[in-house]
């Protein structure tokens, strides 16, 4: 039971004097960038499967 009241302790003690934290101005612009990341890959996703499906459609409807 001691080390794990430790080691709570000393996550604490890490977290409140060691670790720098971002500022509102940073937060806020790595989330606009990882929101912006973010459609962007949902959008290369969807045209890649559009693309599959077509080519699948195509392929499906040659074969009758």
């Amino acid at each position: 039971m001691n080390k794990l009241v430790s080691y709570i302790k000393e996550s604490y003690i890490e977290l409140t004097t060691k670790v720098s934290w971002p500022g509102y101005r940073e937060l806020q612009n790595n989330a606009v960038l990882v929101l912006i990341a973010s459609l962007i890959f949902a959008l290369v996703i969807g045209l890649i499967d559009s693309g599959f499906q077509n080519l699948t459609d195509f392929y499906y409807n040659n074969i009758k």
